[in-house]
């Protein structure tokens, strides 16, 4: 039977992946990383699905030359924390609801 805390650290780990692939993604498009460049497409590619319910919602901003801010994915960025934790916390009250019923029963 998979624990509270077995979810708890598989949540971690998956939102703390999200986070990374949007922030690493932010960065380089910020400091005009070259696309073309395989890890820098690389995580493009990995990244443009968990932004796919961002895109077009804040203008993408250029500030000279190569140089981009994403707010959309500033945005992700924040909404993805956000459901990571309302997740947790959903999880530790579950885990904690079912922990008092089996001590009445």
């Amino acid at each position: 039977m998979i624990t509270a805390q077995t979810l708890l650290l598989l949540t971690n780990i998956l939102m703390g992946f999200v986070e990374f692939i949007i922030g690493l993604r932010v960065f380089l498009k910020l400091f005009g990383a070259r696309a073309a460049a395989p890890f820098v497409a690389w995580v493009y590619e990995t990244s443009q699905p968990l932004l796919a319910p961002f895109e077009g919602m804040f203008p993408t901003s250029r500030l000279g030359g190569r140089l981009t801010l994403e707010v959309s994915a500033l945005f992700a960025l924040l909404i993805y924390a956000f459901l990571g934790y309302l997740v947790e916390e959903l999880i530790v009250y579950l885990d904690q609801s079912s922990h008092r019923q089996s001590k009445t029963v």
